[in-house]
C-alpha cells in the first residue's frame, strides 16, 4: 500500500481528503478546478515532493527511484469514469511505443472524475486498486500502472486534475505540464527535448478548448459506464457539458474523437437561432395588448 497515508497529517489535511472522495462532481471546486492551472499549482522547474505509490505488478513507483533510473518520467493522471483518459489512451499508447525506452511510463489511477452506481467512487485502498485493473484492463495499457492512496495525497499535491501529465526529470523538478494529457502532440515534442538534454519550447500546455473537442465524443459512454447518476449529475453541475454530450449523440456515425468540434458547431448554431428568435419576435409577443 501507498505509504502516503493521512494518518499523521493535520485535521485540516484529512478533512480536504475525504472531501477529495466526492460521490458527486460539484461545480466548486472540483469543476471549476479542472478548468484553471493557477500560480500556486507546481509547473516547469518546480521539485515534486517524495513519493511512494504502488504499481500493480507487485512494484512500486518512488521518487527515490528516479536519479538511479536516470530518464524523464511521463506521469499521468487519470480513472476509469473520466472522458478525457478515455480520449487520451490511444494517443499514450502510441507515444510509449515511440518512446518507451527513453521514457518511464507511468498512469496513476486516481479519485473517479464521474463516479456512478456502477463505478462508484472508492472508499478503500483495494476498492481503488481494483478500479486501477479495471482502468488498465479496459485499455490495455502497455505501461506502469500506479495507485494513489485513498485521499488522493499525491494527486492532490499536482493540482488534482482529473487527467494532466507531467514530464519529471531525474532529478525529480518537472519539465513540462500538459494540463490535458489528450494533447500527446505537445506531450511528444517535450519528450523528445527532455530526452535529448534540453529544455521544452513549450514547458507547459494549457488548451482547454482544443482538449474538450477531442474528448466531447467520449463523455456519454463513459458515464453509461459509470452507471446510475453519472450523467444526470453532468446535466445539474455543468448544463452546457451536458447538453454537449447529447448533441454529440446524434453524430453516432463519426468516431468518437471527431464527434467534439461538429457538437460544439451544432450547439453555437442553435444558441446563435435561439437569439436571433429571441431578438426577432421578442419584442413583438412583448408589444401583444392583454386581455
Amino acid at each position: 500500500m501507498s505509504n502516503l497515508s493521512v494518518t499523521h497529517l493535520p485535521a485540516r489535511a484529512a478533512l480536504e481528503g475525504r472531501k477529495y472522495r466526492y460521490d458527486h462532481p460539484r461545480l466548486y471546486p472540483d469543476i471549476v478546478n479542472d478548468m484553471f492551472v493557477t500560480a500556486r499549482d507546481l509547473g516547469p522547474g518546480s521539485s515534486v515532493a517524495p513519493f511512494n505509490l504502488p504499481t500493480l505488478d507487485g512494484g512500486s513507483f518512488r521518487s527515490s527511484e528516479l536519479a538511479a533510473a536516470g530518464k524523464p518520467v511521463l506521469v499521468v493522471f487519470g480513472s476509469r469514469t473520466c472522458p478525457v483518459t478515455e480520449s487520451a489512451a490511444p494517443g499514450l499508447k502510441r507515444l510509449h511505443s515511440v518512446h518507451g525506452d527513453d521514457v518511464r511510463f507511468v498512469m496513476v489511477n486516481v479519485r473517479e472524475a464521474h463516479p456512478g452506481g456502477t463505478i462508484v467512487q472508492p472508499q478503500t485502498f483495494e476498492q481503488k486498486r481494483r478500479h486501477a485493473e479495471g482502468l488498465k484492463s479496459h485499455h490495455q495499457l502497455p505501461f506502469e500502472v500506479a495507485v494513489d492512496d485513498i485521499d488522493g495525497t499525491f494527486h492532490r499535491a499536482l493540482g488534482a486534475r482529473p487527467n494532466s501529465a507531467y514530464l519529471i526529470s531525474p532529478a525529480g523538478k518537472i519539465v513540462f505540464r500538459a494540463q490535458w494529457a489528450n494533447e500527446t502532440e505537445d506531450i511528444e515534442r517535450a519528450i523528445v527535448a527532455a530526452v535529448a538534454g534540453k529544455v521544452p519550447a513549450k514547458p507547459a500546455v494549457t488548451r482547454t478548448m482544443h482538449s474538450m473537442t477531442r474528448m466531447i465524443g467520449y463523455i456519454s459512454p463513459v458515464l453509461r459506464t459509470a452507471g446510475k447518476g453519472a450523467r444526470l449529475d453532468t446535466w445539474s453541475v455543468v448544463p452546457p457539458l451536458g447538453a454537449l454530450m447529447a448533441i454529440a449523440d446524434f453524430f453516432f456515425f463519426l468516431p468518437h474523437n471527431r464527434r467534439g468540434l461538429p457538437a460544439m458547431l451544432l450547439m453555437m448554431g442553435l444558441m446563435v437561432g435561439l437569439g436571433a428568435a429571441a431578438f426577432t419576435f421578442g419584442p413583438s409577443l412583448l408589444a401583444q395588448p392583454t386581455l
